[in-house]
């Protein structure tokens, strides 16, 4: 846990926010004639809103668990449960999506950004299911692998324009932020230094070499 959160803090920062200005100047040129025109910083509202929407089904989900009795806790867990995978479901589809549309500028990059995306996918499986046990087991899981197979079919099947494109990898960049600082950072007690250094070194070398 501590070497993918490295790795995870190391993808964000070095690889994933610089992308943000780019975006932001391929939504200025696309909306120049709308109304949303004199709206400053679209691209970072939308990577909020991204944040935003995965803090909030974090917390919903452990609400759920501490509030309700032990019957309606079973009932709201479902329903919780199924919430959170739509979303979940959402997002691996994007990841994959992106995989066959973001211009890499060569296969390293393809590479590196398959290798941390997989770190992340592991560390998201172990956060859901410490969240919803053995429904996760049952069905979650298959669902969140499947996921990513079909978001590359559309992409490998589909030609969407780079308006579209940065508005999925900012909302995309705001759920990998969250879900980086929320569990690929362990606490203290189970986190280890090294571990997590090796990671965040390794990988930010790995990005500038590329």
């Amino acid at each position: 846990m501590s070497f993918s959160g490295g790795v995870a803090v190391s993808y964000v920062f070095v690889d994933l926010l610089p992308k943000l200005n780019e975006y932001q100047l391929i939504l200025l040129v696309r909306l120049e004639n709308s109304i949303w025109r004199n709206i400053e910083n679209h691209i970072y509202i939308i990577a909020l809103l991204g944040l935003v929407l995965f803090y909030s089904l974090e917390r919903l989900a452990k609400r759920t668990k501490n509030d309700l009795q032990l019957t309606e806790k079973t009932k709201a867990n479902v329903s919780v449960f199924w919430i959170h995978m739509s979303a979940f479901f959402v997002y691996n589809a994007i990841i994959g999506y992106l995989l066959v549309k973001e211009p890499f500028e060569n296969s390293y990059g393809i590479l590196f950004y398959f290798l941390a995306l997989s770190v992340h996918f592991i560390t998201n499986d172990w956060s859901l299911r410490r969240d919803h046990v053995k429904v996760y087991d049952q069905y979650g899981r298959y669902l969140l692998i499947v996921a990513p197979i079909i978001g590359w079919l559309i992409g490998a099947l589909t030609e969407v324009n780079e308006f579209v494109l940065s508005i999925l990898q900012a909302f995309i960049i705001g759920g990998i932020v969250l879900n980086a600082l929320k569990e690929e950072l362990p606490e203290e007690k189970e986190s280890s230094l090294v571990s997590f250094l090796l990671g965040a070194v390794g990988y930010t070398l790995l990005i500038l070499l590329i």
